[in-house]
């Protein structure tokens, strides 16, 4: 806890700012006072940071390593203010000094290391591992540049690069002592040892540089910061190579630019060659440098052989892109250390465990296998034993799954199946919702499970807190705090303590009133940045997420057509006005999502601007969603719309980050949805539509015809039409979504899920008439909310897969 009082920290401001620009207060800046205010945490942080790592050395324990190619870590200046205590003093000095501190700390550009919800939940693990004083760090890479910027251009999605590092990042510390080289091409020679054995020499490679850069994790109030390590890659080329005779200028140039692209930005789009064999070295990139580090800090803090690894740690790999940790561990193993095989599989096979995101299994990932042989021969010598070893495994010892050999091989059809080998080569293999991993265990790895029963577990999804309540929405922090005391900030299933205000009217009102300030603040947003003014006593419901057919953006517009269309022919119809709020990034190449967006933005030109229906609807979609703007929608929100195609949402967390901040969920029994209506009961949920199974049936034996609904159902023959046919004043077509809605037979069911939609959304408003009732609802999902905090989910990894305990 700082020992800062508001005056000593305006005084420390003063002295940092003179010190650092040589400008007094007056002459400062929003800019300058958050690089002083972000000089003043380090200050605090630093002998914190460094007593923890000396902490962990002293007791020898065992540490877990969390790789993944995301984390979506927002920006850090208020969430490390509030958990080193600092927050309220800040924001009191800073409005003493005459800033506001939101314009202060939004001078901060959210790191560009994440995407969507992957990246997020390894952001909120590391802040509960820290948090609950748990020995565990990440390791992920440092882009150069984000996934992009998006703009909105004539209703397009335009991106543009995401140059997050323009400017100098403060949490960031570069470690160049600890650099590690990493292989790639070159050819392996095999040598014949004296004792018989074979010895393995990959020589000739192409030597890429990992610098690591250190930010904090830090704790809530408890002295413990833990590391986030972002690799970056430079070249191992110096200026005496340039100097060389025979090296040509410009083809070294190019030799390095090609070496920056690795860390250069996030998922290059690999629907090309190349775009595809740079995802390939990011990934090694990732896993070789972080393996090299954490075998380095095993062995200089342990005197036990390796064959003692999994003792001291553990590597958790947050879906399949670090999978091949499992092949570089048995290459250090057995290159290095000179391990046999079967001593360097079963050390492997105890220290990596993983965790599955998602039931497509078209997003599996594969490699062509000439792209790995050429591009990491070594590795991929070593995944063809795995594969040979575990094939014939199945061959001698499970006669009955010999015919299923072809969909379990780890190598089939001239594709390395990484998901395949992340089950061969983990310990452990967990799903992230219930439903999500029986889905697994009942249909997509059904074969593994049948092989390893024991190895399959669920750990449903969580998000921290204390970003998302205690920072995220302060006002309404402050009434849970006034009612029931502080104890759920560290315990956050204390949250169900409000349960007995769920039928005070005095409490609802005050939650009513924060609603409404919530809104307000959103709403002035709103009209800054896109110039839609919008009513803060209509309806927020809000839908942001990754743009995705499988989350059913296309429904939710949908419904906003046909709720204009009834207006267009009765414009006195009595309807509670709604705000719709999008927030959403499609993939640069997913045409069809790109469409989904266009159509948002022409549905809002029309309904925005049309006088008849008399402001009852508006249509917002806030570009370049990002953390930051999520903090802003997500406390404003009364309905949180989750509505993919049941069994294709692994869990979600932006149902949780809703409900926790009281907006009431319509959603599909998908993912974490199971949950959340187990934990609040159907009374306090709004589900329709298809189920998983219901969904699994029609996929593997039809029955379903999206053109029977097309010629049967008037109100979806009339929004077809328009799609296809062009509506508005330039009768702007969307015949490619049309057309996938007819003729590729619906693959996400929207037509088929459209009228239980419509029921339950005429349903939720008959609902938000009855105010109390709706505030009840909303105050008994705050008090269910504490469930769904990481702290939970990451209790149940330390003691169930990682068996670790807080230092």
């Amino acid at each position: 806890m700082s020992q800062f009082t508001v005056d000593s920290f305006i005084g420390k401001i003063e002295h940092v700012l003179k010190k650092e620009t040589g400008k007094d207060i007056q002459d400062a800046h929003s800019n300058d006072i958050y690089y002083v205010i972000a000089a003043i945490v380090n200050e605090e942080l630093i002998p914190q940071w460094e007593e923890t790592k000396k902490k962990y050395e002293e007791k020898m324990c065992k540490q877990v390593y969390y790789l993944s190619m995301e984390f979506l870590i927002g920006s850090l200046l208020e969430s490390n203010l509030l958990n080193c205590g600092m927050l309220d003093i800040s924001n009191q000095a800073l409005e003493k000094l005459g800033f506001k501190a939101e314009e202060v700390y939004g001078q901060e550009h959210d790191a560009g290391l994440g995407n969507g919800g992957l990246g997020r939940l390894a952001a909120c693990f590391l802040d509960s591992l820290a948090s609950l004083k748990y020995a565990g760090h990440g390791f992920g890479i440092r882009y150069r540049y984000g996934l992009f910027e998006q703009r909105i251009i004539h209703g397009n999605q335009i991106e543009l690069p995401d140059n997050w590092l323009k400017d100098p990042y403060p949490w960031e510390t570069r470690r160049a002592d600890e650099a590690v080289s990493i292989d790639f091409r070159g050819e392996v020679n095999m040598f014949k040892k004296q004792d018989g054995n074979l010895e393995f020499k990959h020589e000739n490679t192409d030597k890429v540089m990992a610098v690591p850069y250190d930010i904090p994790i830090v704790g809530y109030q408890n002295g413990v910061t833990n590391t986030l390590r972002l690799w970056s890659a430079e070249p191992v080329t110096t200026h005496e190579d340039f100097a060389e005779e025979d090296t040509n200028y410009y083809h070294e140039l190019d030799h390095q630019h090609s070496i920056e692209q690795i860390s250069g930005f996030l998922y290059p789009d690999d629907s090309q060659y190349e775009g595809k064999e740079l995802r390939l070295k990011q990934q090694y990139f990732l896993v070789s440098a972080s393996l090299q580090q954490i075998i380095k800090t095993y062995q200089q803090n342990n005197q036990k052989s390796l064959k003692h690894l999994a003792e001291k740690v553990v590597i958790q790999i947050n879906d399949t892109h670090p999978t091949l940790a499992i092949p570089e561990l048995m290459r250090i193993l057995l290159d290095e250390e000179k391990f046999s095989w079967d001593n360097a599989w079963e050390v492997t096979t105890k220290v990596i465990a993983y965790t599955n995101h998602t039931t497509l299994s078209e997003a599996f990932e594969t490699w062509p296998v000439e792209m790995m042989k050429q591009q990491l021969p070594r590795i991929y010598m070593i995944i063809d034993e795995i594969n040979e070893r575990f094939c014939k495994g199945i061959w001698f010892d499970h006669e009955a799954l010999r015919d299923d050999i072809p969909e379990l091989a780890v190598i089939a059809d001239g594709q390395i199946h990484m998901a395949r080998m992340a089950i061969v080569g983990s310990f452990s293999v967990n799903g992230v919702a219930k439903l999500h991993t029986e889905i697994l265990k009942k249909q997509e790895m059904k074969h593994f499970y049948a092989l390893f029963p024991e190895r399959f577990n669920n750990k449903t999804n969580g998000i921290t807190h204390r970003r998302w309540l205690l920072q995220a929405n302060p006002k309404l922090s402050a009434l849970i705090t006034e009612s029931i005391g502080p104890s759920w900030i560290q315990r956050p299933n204390q949250l169900i303590n409000l349960l007995k205000y769920s039928s005070d009217q005095p409490f609802l009102e005050k939650v009513d009133q924060v609603k409404l300030e919530n809104k307000q603040a959103l709403a002035k947003h709103i009209h800054e940045r896109t110039g839609i003014l919008v009513d803060d006593q209509s309806i927020f419901d809000v839908q942001v997420k990754r743009l995705h057919e499988y989350k059913r953006q296309l429904l939710k517009v949908f419904h906003i057509m046909y709720l204009y269309d009834q207006l267009k022919v009765n414009p006195n119809m009595d309807i509670t006005p709604r705000t719709f709020i999008f927030g959403a990034k499609a993939a640069p190449s997913y045409h069809l999502a790109k469409e989904v967006i266009k159509l948002i933005h022409k549905v809002a030109s029309i309904v925005n601007n049309d006088p008849v229906i008399q402001d009852k609807l508006k249509v917002v979609f806030i570009e370049n969603y990002n953390v930051s703007l999520a903090e802003r929608i997500i406390p404003a929100a009364d309905i949180s719309e989750q509505i993919s195609t049941a069994g294709k949402e692994a869990s979600g967390t932006g149902n949780m980050k809703l409900m926790m901040n009281g907006a009431l969920t319509v959603g599909t029994l998908d993912g974490a949805n199971v949950e959340i209506k187990k934990e609040v009961g159907d009374q306090n949920i709004f589900i329709f539509g298809l189920t998983a199974d219901e969904v699994i049936e029609y996929n593997n034996h039809g029955g379903y015809r999206a053109m029977d609904l097309y010629n049967s159902d008037d109100r979806i023959s009339r929004i077809l039409d328009q799609l296809n046919q062009g509506f508005g004043s330039d009768e702007i077509e969307f015949k490619d979504i049309y057309y996938n809605i007819l003729y590729n037979n619906d693959p996400y069911f929207v037509l088929k899920d459209f009228e239980p939609y419509l029921e339950t959304q005429e349903h939720v408003e008959q609902v938000y008439r009855d105010k109390l009732k709706w505030l009840s609802m909303s105050v008994t999902n705050i008090a269910y909310s504490g469930k769904f905090s990481s702290d939970r989910t990451i209790k149940e990894y330390a003691t169930e897969i990682w068996k670790i305990k807080p230092v």
